[in-house]
């Protein structure tokens, strides 16, 4: 049987501590190659509580089984923290995943082609990062702030969360 035939997975599942930092992950019940038919990384949409709607990937992440992260966003929303509950409402997202980028982006990426370059190899998370990043910033001045740095970082070779 696969998703396509029973549409949407519904389970409840503990937040579970990633080592002893603040990062969290999901254990996902069932078998990720009889319902996807693959071993791999799973890309989809989930409902969490019934209130915060979420794209992600089920992955291994170097366990036994398949998880999924749960951010730090993500508590901070349903007020939940290690060890407890969460509903979960979850389908297999076949849409595709794109990262709308600004034109001031667009014309500083093109005049950076090794920027440009790392750029496009990222995931789609990744990019989304860098982009809402940019994008969430209040003043004009920390936009060009950012999108300097958003260059430094790609021509480094670095993603949004390295230093």
């Amino acid at each position: 049987m696969t998703t396509s035939q029973i549409g949407k997975i519904s389970f409840t599942a503990t937040i579970l501590q990633h080592k002893e930092i603040n990062a969290a992950y999901i254990v996902f019940p069932y078998n990720v190659e009889e319902l996807f038919d693959t071993r791999g990384q799973v890309k989809i949409k989930a409902l969490f509580d019934g209130k915060y709607e979420y794209r992600g990937s089920l992955a291994k992440m170097g366990m036994e089984c398949h998880n999924l992260g749960i951010t730090q966003e993500m508590r901070a929303k349903l007020q939940k923290s290690f060890g407890d509950s969460i509903n979960i409402e979850l389908e297999h997202d076949l849409e595709k995943r794109e990262v709308i980028i600004p034109e001031d982006v667009v014309l500083i990426l093109n005049d950076h082609p090794e920027a440009l370059k790392f750029y496009e190899n990222l995931s789609f998370t990744n990019k989304k990062e860098y982009i809402t990043w940019i994008t969430s910033a209040k003043k004009e001045e920390t936009r060009n702030k950012r999108i300097g740095l958003f260059i430094e970082k790609l021509k480094a070779g670095k993603k949004t969360y390295q230093q």
